[in-house]
């Protein structure tokens, strides 16, 4: 890609991503978003936006192996008759109520797809299309980190409880021996699609557009989710924390994007040997 094109890439990336309609993905509402723009800024206009992206998502990744590690104390410590796991026992039963040779067919589809083989090729798939699109390495830095975290996490949770699956008696094969929680497979699949439904979000105009870039990641992770119950390979509760472990990631990595952003904006270049693309410190997007 020549300089001139590459130029346009880069302009056109912060042109179209830090407004959303009439929201402003830049502008940060409280003292402390503020000055940890205000910080973002100037270590991204020291080594590169891209740079400072990688790093922050970096240390993200170790707050968000943390996250996991205070999550499982505090599921360790409520798990009990009269504890949020309780409802495991009632729910698994209601699950395999419902079983038939569809929902079996469809739950074990469902756990190929987005199993520990589908989530990453589909993963890669998404860099390439999006990062090809977009002729930038942001949704490559931002897709793989994603998924670097949400493995960490799903690795420390597991190491640290060691929580027994459901009997084997209750599941349906093939059988997994893996500890119970959380839920991988509904922790990838709620960070992967959506960080991969923010990112087509970022660039969709039509409100319908935009309705489904969000809907569809959400029904994806419901939908992952509720099969493992069916299938028996997890208890409720190990879906619930893959879920809200996965939501809390993806928020860190969607702030540190509009972090990124920000630093763009304001003047930082892509990378050490980046160009200014914005014409100056504090010109906004669109301007001139």
């Amino acid at each position: 890609m020549s300089d001139e094109r590459q130029r346009a890439a880069d302009g056109g990336e912060v042109q179209q991503d830090a407004r959303v309609g009439a929201y402003d993905l830049t502008h940060w509402y409280t003292p402390i978003g503020r000055t940890v723009a205000r910080l973002f800024t100037e270590v991204g206009r020291r080594v590169g936006a891209h740079p400072a992206l990688a790093l922050t998502l970096a240390i993200g990744i170790g707050v968000a192996f943390l996250m996991s590690f205070l999550v499982s104390r505090v599921y360790d410590a409520v798990t009990d008759r009269n504890g949020v796991a309780a409802l495991d026992g009632p729910l698994l039963f209601a699950a395999k109520g419902l079983r038939d040779p569809v929902t079996d067919g469809f739950s074990a589809g469902v756990a190929v797809v987005f199993g520990p083989v589908g989530m990453p090729a589909m993963a890669v798939l998404a860099i390439l299309i999006l990062s090809v699109r977009r002729r930038s390495v942001t949704p490559l830095i931002l897709i793989a980190a994603a998924g670097v975290g949400s493995l960490l996490m799903t690795i420390a949770g597991k190491d640290i409880i060691d929580r027994h699956r459901p009997p084997r008696v209750d599941a349906i094969p093939p059988f997994e021996s893996s500890p119970s929680f959380p839920s991988g497979h509904t922790l990838n699949a709620t960070v992967i699609a959506g960080m991969v439904g923010y990112l087509i979000w970022l660039r969709r105009h039509a409100i319908a557009a935009r309705v489904a870039a969000i809907a569809v990641p959400v029904v994806i992770a419901i939908v992952v989710g509720l099969t493992r119950i069916l299938l028996g390979a997890h208890w409720f509760t190990d879906v619930l924390a893959g879920w809200l472990l996965g939501a809390a990631w993806l928020a860190l990595v969607v702030t540190a994007h509009r972090l990124y952003l920000t630093a763009r904006r304001h003047g930082a270049p892509p990378g050490p040997e980046g160009t200014e693309v914005l014409g100056g410190r504090g010109r906004r997007a669109g301007s001139g």
